[in-house]
């Protein structure tokens, strides 16, 4: 599928409310998607719609952890061609053992894991035999780091789950980006005040002399869209962030 046959297309971004998903509602609707953004707080869904100011964007409260919430869902918004989730609670999961609370490890798995999971369930039946899912891994699952080890093991798991959906939902095609560090709001629950010290730190370890930039990611996932021979892929885009 072509980026011509994208612009013709439906996508739905969960998380498309900020960062990652933000970037790439804002760059399919540039040429010519229709594009439903899904997240869970409305107010911030409202921010986003009036920002993007877009005849073509919709957007809807759901929760991706809750089984009834997708089914219903996807019973809303009827045919799509393209399903992506950038979501990712991660929000206390970033510590040492000794202090890692398990319900905020629960709540990665159940928004990087389950969530995916869910989407494809109840998304499948709506999707274009031509169509994609698209979900989101991570730099952790290959580089991890002290206090990482839940994102660590949840993108690990995320990455198996993409390679069996490719072969059970073909033709419909599954992949993932894995993103390295990436300048997005999601730094604010791992480094918190050191955020801009640490991926300054970070962006002259890097080959390519940067951190990412929600564009970046945007342009991957277009890709995985748009290309008809590509399932079942990890799409590493991190700035050479593997071989440092």
């Amino acid at each position: 599928m072509a980026i011509a046959e994208i612009a013709n297309s439906r996508i739905l971004i969960v998380g498309g409310s900020s960062g990652m998903g933000l970037a790439l509602a804002r760059r399919t609707l540039a040429i010519g998607a229709e594009v439903i953004i899904v997240g869970r707080n409305e107010d911030k869904l409202k921010r986003t719609g009036a920002e993007l100011q877009s005849a073509a964007l919709s957007t809807v409260a759901a929760d991706i952890t809750q089984e009834g919430q997708v089914a219903d869902l996807f019973e809303r918004v009827g045919r799509l061609d393209h399903i992506v989730s950038t979501a990712a609670d991660i929000e206390g999961a970033y510590e040492l053992l000794p202090s890692l609370d398990l319900r905020a490890a629960q709540k990665v798995v159940e928004s990087k894991f389950y969530g995916p999971l869910l989407l494809a369930k109840y998304g499948v039946p709506v999707l274009s035999p031509a169509g994609s899912i698209t979900f989101t891994s991570g730099i952790a699952a290959y580089r991890p780091a002290a206090r990482g080890s839940v994102v660590a093991a949840v993108n690990a798991g995320l990455e198996g789950l993409v390679r069996a959906l490719a072969v059970e939902v073909a033709p419909i095609r599954v992949n993932a980006v894995s993103p390295g560090w990436v300048d997005t709001p999601i730094w604010t629950f791992v480094a918190g005040d050191k955020k801009d010290e640490t991926l300054s730190a970070m962006a002259k370890r890097l080959p390519v002399g940067r951190v990412g930039q929600p564009e970046d990611i945007a342009d991957a996932i277009s890709f995985l869209m748009g290309n008809a021979f590509t399932t079942g892929t990890i799409l590493h885009v991190e700035g050479g962030h593997r071989l440092v």
